[in-house]
C-alpha cells in the first residue's frame, strides 16, 4: 500500500476568512502544508470555488498539487485538467430565461475562466468585496457558447423573485443559498460534489482511500467528510460538519489547520 497521502482543504472558513478579512492563508499554516510537501504527500485545494477565484497564493505558492473545483465539477492535478463535467446546455440555457426575465443577475463558472455580463454591477462589486480579482472575469461572450460547469446568482429580491427556491427543486441539481441574506446563491449538477471529485484526484493518483484527509467547515464538506479517510472540522464549523468529522480541530484563528496537520497526519513535534 501507498504511504503518501492525499490532504485536501476547503477555502473559506478553512484556510482564510472572509467575513473577517482575512483573505491569505496564515503563515503558520501555510509551513504546516508545505511540510506535507517536504514529505511528498499530496495537497489540494476542495472548492466551490472555480479556477478564477482562487488567490494567486493558492494557485502559484507551490503549496497544492492540485484542485478539486466546482464543488467537484473539475479536477485540475499538476496544471492538467484530469475530469471535467459541464452542465447541461439546456438547462443552463432554461434558467439563463429565468433569470433575464426576473432580473436576477448570474455569472457562468468555466474550468480556467468565468462569465460574467459587464452591466451586473451588483454581482460584480459582490466579488470584489470578498478579495476577487474581478478584472480576471470574461465580460465579452455569448451565453449560448458558452460552456458551463456551475452557476452563481445574485438578487435584490431575497429569494431572487422565488428563483432561488425553483433552483433548489431543479431535477439533476443540488444548490446552496445563502442562509443570511438570502440574495445569493449557487447551483451545480447532483451528481457531483468535492467527494466525487476527490474520488478522481485519488483514483488518478492511486492512493487509496484510506491515506486520505480533508478539512472542512461548511455544508457543502459534508460529502467529502463521509468519503474521506480522516476528516477535519474547524472548531469554527457548521454544527452538522463537527458532528460527522472524525477529528474536530481548534478554529480557523486558532490555525486549526495546522493543528491538525502537526498533531494527527504528521505526528506530534
Amino acid at each position: 500500500m501507498s504511504t503518501k497521502k492525499a490532504i485536501f482543504f476547503d477555502i473559506d472558513g478553512t484556510l482564510i476568512d472572509i467575513t473577517k478579512g482575512q483573505l491569505q492563508m496564515t503563515a503558520k499554516v501555510q509551513a504546516a502544508i508545505m511540510e506535507l510537501r517536504a514529505e511528498g504527500h499530496h495537497t489540494f485545494i476542495a472548492s466551490g470555488r472555480p479556477y478564477s477565484y482562487l488567490d494567486p497564493e493558492l494557485r502559484e505558492s507551490g503549496a497544492f498539487d492540485g484542485f478539486v473545483l466546482m464543488n467537484g465539477a473539475a479536477v485540475i492535478l499538476d496544471g492538467k485538467t484530469i475530469f471535467s463535467q459541464p452542465l447541461l446546455h439546456d438547462t443552463v440555457m432554461e434558467i439563463i430565461a429565468l433569470c433575464k426575465r426576473e432580473n436576477v443577475q448570474y455569472i457562468l463558472q468555466g474550468v480556467r475562466q468565468v462569465y460574467l455580463h459587464p452591466e451586473f454591477h451588483e454581482l460584480r462589486r459582490f466579488y470584489a468585496d470578498i478579495g476577487i480579482d474581478t478584472d480576471a472575469f470574461l465580460y465579452d461572450f455569448e451565453d449560448e457558447t458558452t460552456e458551463t460547469y456551475k452557476m452563481e446568482f445574485w438578487s435584490e429580491d431575497k429569494g431572487g423573485h422565488g428563483i432561488f427556491k425553483k433552483l433548489l427543486a431543479w431535477p439533476g441539481l443540488s444548490g446552496l443559498m445563502d442562509p443570511f441574506h438570502k440574495q445569493n446563491m449557487e447551483v451545480y449538477a447532483s451528481d457531483i460534489s468535492k467527494a466525487s471529485g476527490i474520488l478522481h484526484a485519488l483514483d488518478y493518483m492511486k492512493i487509496p482511500v484510506e491515506q486520505s484527509y480533508a478539512f472542512g467547515d461548511g455544508l457543502n464538506d459534508l460529502e467529502m467528510m463521509d468519503t474521506v479517510g480522516t476528516s477535519f472540522a474547524m472548531g469554527n464549523g457548521q454544527p452538522e460538519v463537527k458532528a460527522r468529522a472524525d477529528i474536530v480541530v481548534p478554529g480557523i484563528h486558532e490555525d486549526g489547520v495546522a493543528w491538525g496537520i502537526r498533531h494527527k497526519i504528521l505526528g506530534e513535534r
